[in-house]
């Protein structure tokens, strides 16, 4: 099922960003994964390598993973939007009908993968889930709950690879996912030797 709506991810044409992209990028991960990330768009090395979180942010987001003793293998990452909107080649955030021509993606995806878990990244994705009366700014760090799955917002790494002083909010945030994932019994995967 989730190969089938990869291909129609990366055969979309919903918006005007199927005309600028290089690749649409579905996202990655098991389709059985417990906890799921969600972006708000594809950034540069994104859009060219068509893998979700690999440029900066990416690697900010895997080193706080393997903080915790999460591995990539075993999570879903994906974004909101589907594709990099860009302006003079500078990522810009996507335009609410790019959002809402990704949205039934994102929730076809969160059907097909049940997770136990999902993790905003950012104000986009936070609000996508939960509507425009949440800020990230107000429960970054703070669990709340939607259809028995557990929404667990942090900040964009991106904003911690820009402003520095959010890597240590992003890490005790990320501290208190751990628990959040020991309370519902979903195991840790250590480190791959």
């Amino acid at each position: 099922m989730l190969n089938e709506l990869n291909k129609k991810i990366i055969n979309c044409q919903k918006c005007s960003l199927a005309k600028t992209r290089t690749n649409a990028v579905p996202g990655e991960g098991p389709d059985n994964a417990k906890i799921m990330f969600i972006g708000e768009a594809l950034g540069e090395q994104e859009d060219i390598q068509g893998r979700p979180f690999v440029g900066p942010a990416g690697k900010f987001l895997t080193g706080l993973l393997n903080s915790i003793n999460l591995q990539r293998d075993n999570v879903f990452i994906s974004n909101v939007v589907k594709c990099r909107p860009k302006i003079d080649n500078r990522n810009r955030p996507p335009k609410i009908d790019e959002i809402n021509a990704c949205k039934p993606y994102l929730d076809e995806q969160i059907e097909i993968i049940k997770p136990k878990v999902i993790v905003t990244l950012g104000n986009i994705a936070l609000q996508t889930l939960l509507g425009k009366k949440f800020t990230i700014t107000k429960i970054h760090g703070k669990p709340q709950e939607k259809n028995r799955t557990i929404i667990f917002p942090m900040h964009h790494p991106a904003v911690a690879v820009r402003f520095p002083k959010f890597k240590k909010v992003m890490q005790e945030d990320v501290e208190k996912l751990k628990e959040v994932l020991k309370k519902e019994k979903i195991q840790l995967f250590k480190k791959k030797e």
